[in-house]
């Protein structure tokens, strides 16, 4: 799926300020002990935030973008007895994780990585994947939520659709891929698999805040 666009705030870095991608966001934070940062999907958010304290922004989730009634009765509004799961890569492929989190608490359930040369839509595979087994094991009935749908069409066919080839630097990353593809084979579920609204609701709980 295409990347969101975004932008970066630095109240605390080498170089405090405001950035449009990633790549100078981390390089503006990089070694620097406490760095503070955050995503925002409009500049103006991003202005706003930098303008003011880093201590009022922190742990806040992300502004959903402002929709017409219309359009908010379409999505209505997230079911909370639910996990989220994302990932994130630095790079495509890059040092790749993911996590799974409690959509109405943002509580960590659970977080893998980093991987070495992985890739985002592996990342966001494995995170449902792990998310089913997780709900499975725990014998709960919630539902999960993912923001990509190549992710959701590779779980649907039970394959990881990836063209990344295998090499001893990401050995780790595909001996969990072949795990995650023998847990398909081999489990049935009945958990629903459900796309996440980000323009009705904005980021997904268990988005990482830094791609």
């Amino acid at each position: 799926m295409a990347k969101k666009e975004k932008f970066y705030t630095v109240w605390k870095g080498k170089r405090p300020g405001i950035y449009t991608t990633w790549k100078d966001c981390k390089a503006a934070i990089s070694g620097v002990k406490g760095a503070q940062y955050k995503s925002f999907a409009t500049f103006a958010e991003a202005k706003k935030a930098y303008n003011g304290n880093y201590d009022d922004y922190k742990g806040t989730k992300k502004t959903a973008p402002v929709l017409s009634p219309q359009e908010r009765l379409k999505y209505g509004s997230p079911n909370y007895n639910s996990i989220s799961v994302d990932a994130a890569s630095s790079g495509n492929p890059g040092t790749m994780e993911y996590q799974g989190v409690d959509t109405k608490t943002g509580k960590r359930l659970f977080r893998q990585g980093p991987f070495a040369q992985g890739t985002n839509n592996i990342g966001e595979f494995l995170a449902i994947v792990h998310g089913l087994a997780y709900l499975k094991q725990n014998n709960s009935k919630r539902i999960i939520y993912t923001d990509s749908r190549t992710a959701m069409s590779w779980v649907r066919k039970k394959t990881c659709n990836t063209k990344l080839k295998e090499t001893k630097e990401n050995k780790a990353l595909f001996d969990m891929i072949r795990r995650a593809l023998h847990w398909l084979e081999n489990n049935s579920y009945d958990t629903p698999i459900v796309k996440w609204e980000t323009k009705a609701w904005g980021e997904i709980p268990a988005d990482f805040g830094r791609k």
